[in-house]
Parts: C-alpha cells; sequence; structure tokens
C-alpha cells in the first residue's frame, strides 16, 4: 500500500494557513507529500479588480479567455510562489508546478464551462522523482486539454487525480467548513459513495461542496486512494487531525478490493 498523502489547500493567503503550512512542513520530514492549492477567492478578486465577470455553475467557474489569463497569473504565480516560499522556510523542500508542466495532468474540457477541463489520468514519473528526491511537489490547477489549450481546473478534481494516480494512502480536501452535513444540517462523520450521491441528488449537497464530494468519490473509485477526508482547515491541528481522528471531518473511504484469491476463486 502507497504511503503517499494529498493534501488540497485552499488559495488564501500565508498568513491565513500558518498552522497547516507548519503541519505539513513537519509531515513532509517522515511521509510522502503532495500538496494541491486553490486559489478561487483570490481569482474572483483579481477577476473585480479588473472588471472580469465571475460565473459559476455547479460550483465550478466557467473560464474564458480573460478569466483564464488572470487564473493562470493569480494560481501558477501568487499563490503557488507564496506557498512554496513558505514550506521551503519552514524546512520542507517545496517544488512549485502546475499540471502543465511536463505534461503531469492528462485533462479533457468539460461542455458548456469554457476553458475548464477535468483531470482524466496522471502522468506520474514526475512527482514520482520528486517525492523519492526528498521533495515537496506543489501542484496549482492548471493543465492542457486534448488539444494543448491551457485550462482551469477545480483544485479538488486535481488533488483527486493525482491520488488517484498515485495510489495514496489518504487524500485531505481542506476547506471552510466542517464537512459534509446531511439534510438537518448535522456533520457526517463517514459517509458511503451511494449515500454521498444521493445527497448530491436530492440536493442535501450543493454549490460549492459538490466538486469536492464528486473528486472524492472518483479519487476512492477502483484502485485510487484508500480514503478521502474532508474537513475544516481552519481547525487547530487539521492535517494531524485529518489523519488520525476519525471523528474529523468527513470520511469517504473506498469499498473492499476483492483479494487476489477471491477473483481467482469467482472465474
Amino acid at each position: 500500500m502507497s504511503s503517499i498523502v494529498v493534501v488540497k489547500l485552499g488559495g488564501t493567503t500565508v498568513a491565513g494557513q500558518e498552522g497547516v503550512l507548519a503541519e505539513l512542513a513537519a509531515l513532509a520530514r517522515h511521509t510522502p507529500l503532495v500538496v494541491v492549492h486553490g486559489g478561487g477567492l483570490r481569482v474572483t478578486d483579481w477577476l473585480a479588480r479588473l472588471g472580469v465577470p465571475t460565473r459559476f455553475e455547479d460550483g465550478l467557474r466557467v473560464t474564458d479567455e480573460a478569466a483564464l489569463e488572470v487564473a493562470a497569473a493569480v494560481l501558477r504565480g501568487a499563490v503557488n510562489v507564496e506557498l512554496v516560499a513558505a514550506l521551503r522556510r519552514l524546512g520542507a523542500d517545496a517544488v512549485g508546478l502546475s499540471g502543465v508542466d511536463g505534461g503531469l495532468l492528462v485533462a479533457e474540457r468539460l461542455p458548456d464551462k469554457g476553458l475548464v477541463a477535468t483531470v482524466v489520468d496522471v502522468r506520474r514519473a514526475l512527482l514520482d522523482a520528486l517525492i523519492v528526491d526528498g521533495r515537496v511537489p506543489v501542484v496549482a490547477p492548471l493543465a492542457l486539454d486534448e488539444t494543448g489549450v491551457v485550462c482551469n481546473v477545480n483544485a479538488d478534481d486535481v488533488a483527486a487525480g493525482i491520488a488517484r494516480g498515485l495510489g495514496a494512502s489518504r487524500l485531505v480536501l481542506l476547506t471552510d467548513v466542517d464537512g459534509i452535513r446531511d439534510a438537518a444540517g448535522v456533520r457526517i462523520p463517514s459517509i458511503a459513495a451511494g449515500d454521498a450521491e444521493r445527497l448530491m441528488a436530492d440536493g442535501v449537497i450543493v454549490g460549492g461542496m459538490m466538486p469536492k464530494v464528486r473528486a472524492a468519490l472518483r479519487a476512492v473509485g477502483g484502485a485510487g486512494a484508500d480514503e478521502v477526508v474532508i474537513a475544516d482547515g481552519s481547525a487547530p491541528g487539521a492535517i494531524g487531525r485529518s489523519l488520525s481522528d476519525a471523528d474529523f471531518g468527513t470520511r469517504i473511504a473506498a469499498s473492499p478490493r476483492p483479494s487476489a484469491r477471491t477473483t481467482a476463486e469467482a472465474r
């Protein structure tokens, strides 16, 4: 089983994530780690400053060429550089990347969302080389679509694609809420894939939580990650609790996979 942990951060300022970054730097000393970051609020802020309208559908930013130019500058530029610099100051050998670099992410364009794509595969050789060398890849959510056009990608989608591609032991999706909530507004400590899909169909899981849950379901499918945790990144000890406290956030586990013996016997 892989020991790799993939963590998705939000794209707020470094000052707003000091505790999480310190935990990540400590974790990287003994655990193979990949960090993926978003930055949606900062992209929205810059778009507003430049007079470029923002529109979301199903929790995803509809991205035209003007919006993509801003997103690329903010995500691969400001946010990625700030996070890499902060992690390096804390002792982690962080390396900044986007899904475009080295063709890291293989993506396909989503319909009716403009320059927005979803991850369909990961070319893991680059990540493997960095991890084996003791480095921490910090990945910005951009990728080339099937025609070679740069596209915006939801950061949860990127994190899920990487976790699935690496067969990670754990994917942690940090957000600004404490997990998935049921129709009564009560946090759900753990949930099966089918129940999560039902809550989305029933309109209980909506807005920005939908891409997170969809990403989690993709991450644990097939031979992907063993478990996904959706948790509040502002909570004290968020990383440690995500990895060790079963009552922190919401956990979505992989379905049991048949053993080789069971598979052989079924033939």
